[in-house]
């Protein structure tokens, strides 16, 4: 018995929409957590693209953080003047997951980047805009 096999189309993922329009964006900020150990670590991170839920930043050093993590992100007080910055992000620390690690430098072999999905509470998503628009009224 012969079997043919059909020409379905795998998904792609990285096809997938985006959930927030995201934008590019450079504004220096850190990153908070807590390791394996319970001790607390920074690192200074940049933005690279920015949306209302999730974030892609840079390390300006070798870090390894691990998939999963909770961490705190918060844009550094230079950077919340950008017009371009979700509000959710101009009011200090936003708990976030790394739900995404970059490519690895070969030099350090550490990530280039983490993916953070910001943990925003969807109510407060939904204020966020009004609050905007009728600042400016």
């Amino acid at each position: 018995m012969i079997h043919r096999v059909a020409n379905a189309q795998i998904p792609q993922f990285g096809c997938r929409p985006r959930i927030g329009d995201r934008r590019k964006l450079r504004v220096p900020g850190r990153l908070t957590w807590r390791d394996a150990k319970g001790a607390l670590r920074f690192v200074s991170v940049i933005t690279r693209d920015v949306s209302e839920v999730d974030a892609f930043v840079e390390c300006q050093a070798p870090t390894s953080i691990p998939l999963y993590r909770l961490v705190h992100f918060q844009v550094e007080r230079s950077g919340r003047d950008c017009a371009d910055l979700p509000a959710v992000l101009q009011h200090g620390k936003v708990l976030s997951a790394i739900y995404r690690v970059g490519p690895y430098r070969s030099s350090t072999g550490t990530p280039q980047g983490y993916a953070l999905r910001l943990l925003i509470d969807p109510a407060r998503l939904a204020v966020a805009p009004d609050r905007a628009s009728v600042a400016a009224v």
